[in-house]
């Protein structure tokens, strides 16, 4: 059952019972659409409609931020779990190298997607990934054929949020896979281009912090989280 946060859906789900449900959807042919959804992502939902309607819209609302999780725990929820956009990604990855599903990269610059590639391969060799495309090309047709002959079963998008959204929804139906992910910077992090935060920051849900340690004029930025606290507790 999913949870609602100032009225946009969250799944409770962790990484392996995802993983579970969406092998399930690729066997029954049925489209998922599966979205990253963060206290930032939620607070602009809340002056913006139609990107709220967008985010229910999809299949599995993934809880990446731990704003999300207090917020759960605050309202006595049962989300406990916090799955991020790219460890999501790394799953999926783990799914297809191991059920023998195919994957196609979509988005990011120019070399940045085929240089994810390569590392992707060396984590998981035995990963089909039948094709890549950077982010660059207009042709709207053109991508949607690139993408097609390939036959992907999982398309990650990385277009930036919320256009990568906007572009699965508007794609989806048209396009071969059957799971469909907007994985915003993920291909700059696995390539090595952007580093990660350390595990240390990444295990008590810090990267936040790590990233205002690296960048402090985002001070400005971490006041949504509190804000985003005390609205959800009143709501």
């Amino acid at each position: 059952m999913k949870e609602k946060i100032l009225g946009v859906s969250v799944s409770p789900f962790n990484y392996e019972e995802l993983c579970e449900l969406i092998l399930q959807d690729i066997e029954a042919k049925r489209k998922a659409f599966i979205v990253a959804i963060n206290p930032e992502k939620i607070m602009k939902a809340q002056e913006d409609k139609e990107l709220q309607e967008l985010l229910n819209k999809a299949t599995y609302q993934i809880p990446d931020g731990i704003g999300v999780i207090l917020a759960s725990k605050l309202k006595g929820g049962k989300i406990r779990s916090r799955v991020t956009g790219i460890d999501m990604m790394l799953n999926l990855c783990e799914l297809a190298a191991k059920h023998n599903k195919k994957i196609f990269l979509y988005g990011g610059k120019p070399g940045v997607a085929e240089a994810a590639k390569e590392k992707l391969l060396d984590q998981f060799p035995r990963l089909n990934i039948s094709g890549v495309l950077n982010g660059y090309e207009k042709d709207i047709n053109l991508i949607r054929k690139t993408i097609n002959d390939a036959k992907p079963d999982i398309l990650f998008v990385a277009l930036g949020s919320p256009r990568q959204e906007y572009w699965i929804v508007d794609n989806m139906d048209l396009l071969h896979p059957t799971v469909f992910q907007g994985v915003g910077g993920s291909y700059d992090v696995i390539s090595g281009n952007i580093n990660r935060a350390p595990q240390s920051f990444q295990r008590f849900g810090l990267e936040w912090l790590y990233r205002l340690m690296k960048e402090p004029w985002r001070w400005k930025r971490q006041l949504l989280l509190p804000k985003f606290l005390i609205r959800s507790l009143k709501r």
